[in-house]
């Protein structure tokens, strides 16, 4: 299953608000670590799904343009 910018954030945000409650100094250091890494993570499927879209719409105009080529032929 292909995880999404939105699960990838919310992990980012329960990692952040650890770090806020935490108490022990190497809890919090490790829950801002966590964060740094969804964050990350997010960012690359945010920009994963951008160029899907982009790749999309491209195949889709080729087969417009193939399909308006040959009625046209």
């Amino acid at each position: 299953m292909a995880q999404t910018f939105e699960f990838y954030t919310e992990r980012a945000d329960a990692a952040a608000a650890a770090a806020k409650e935490a108490e022990l100094d190497n809890v919090k250091e490790r829950e801002l670590r966590s964060e740094k890494t969804w964050r990350g993570l997010a960012e690359q499927a945010r920009k994963g799904a951008i160029e899907r879209e982009k790749a999309d719409a491209a195949r889709v105009a080729k087969r417009e343009a193939e399909a308006e080529a040959a009625a046209s032929s």
